[in-house]
């Protein structure tokens, strides 16, 4: 089923969970049902991170050829944004973020020309990404996390970032440079 959400292209899934007293089965993608709810993307690579409580990670992209994602949590519960890099997009520098965890399964598209970033809001989370295009560490690049110009609102008090997240440049130096 796909959910409402604020920025044009981000698609917010929720599928369908078949469980009882044994567990439970979910489809976690199919190509046909994805591209009827919008996400009609051809996705060339899995990835898979895990992050402990209040790790932040982002807010990152990749430049050319652009990279569109996937993004569910297999394991814990995550606070997941998108900003909206399209130059001339009417909601260019918004972002929205919604909560994804290993309940209710609900995926985040977050297409070409968007940062994507996360908070860990449980002990321990695993996330899942299905990506469209190879990673490119010379295409590689992000915002602050903290750009008082973009305001994501993360539900953490005092994240843990990495280096390159803690000296990201905010979006207004780098808006020139986006390709999008």
């Amino acid at each position: 089923m796909r959910l409402e959400t604020e920025l044009d292209g981000v698609v917010l899934l929720e599928p369908e969970v078949h469980g009882d007293d044994r567990g439970f089965l979910v489809e976690t993608y199919s190509e046909e049902s994805w591209r009827s709810l919008g996400v009609d993307v051809d996705f060339v690579q899995d990835n898979h991170s895990r992050s402990s409580r209040d790790i932040l990670r982002g807010l990152h992209f990749q430049t050319r050829p652009g990279q569109a994602k996937l993004v569910r949590c297999l394991r814990g519960r995550i606070w997941d944004v998108a900003v909206d890099l399209r130059r001339d997009s009417p909601t260019y520098g918004q972002w929205e973020g919604h909560e994804l965890d290993d309940r209710a399964h609900r995926q985040l598209f977050v297409p070409v020309g968007f940062a994507h970033g996360f908070c860990v809001l449980s002990d321990v989370a695993d996330v899942h990404y299905r990506i469209s295009s190879v990673y490119d560490p010379e295409t590689e690049a992000g915002i602050a996390w903290d750009d008082p110009e973009v305001g994501v609102e993360w539900p953490v008090a005092d994240p843990r970032t990495s280096e390159r997240d803690r000296s990201a440049p905010r979006l207004a130096e780098i808006a020139a440079e986006l390709p999008f």
